[in-house]
């Protein structure tokens, strides 16, 4: 395994919340259904890795560069059948491996 320096890991991870922030058109759904994360996940990752700093909420607010209820309102269309089923079926695939 590559190992790598704190700090780059940081950049890398404010270039990434810079990316999903300019695109809004990628839904948490889709993510969630390809990837298995979306922005809710990066923003709790980021309130766990805080260890007590952030709050959930304000993990979340850090990842959507404001509060979340206000993004969704802007940006969240709501979700087809589809792409919940695919949904569903990544976050499975999560629990199995242990993520």
């Amino acid at each position: 395994m590559v190992e790598y320096e704190d700090a780059a890991a940081a950049r890398a991870f404010r270039r990434l919340v810079r990316h999903l922030q300019q695109r809004s058109d990628a839904q948490n759904v889709d993510l969630m259904g390809l990837a298995g994360f979306c922005r809710n996940c990066l923003g709790d990752w980021l309130a766990e890795a805080s260890e007590g700093v952030l709050t959930r909420d304000q993990g979340r607010e850090a990842v959507y560069g404001m509060p979340y209820p206000d993004w969704k309102a802007l940006h969240q269309r709501p979700a087809s059948a589809e792409q919940l089923a695919r949904m569903d079926a990544s976050v499975a695939r999560n629990s199995a491996l242990g993520l």
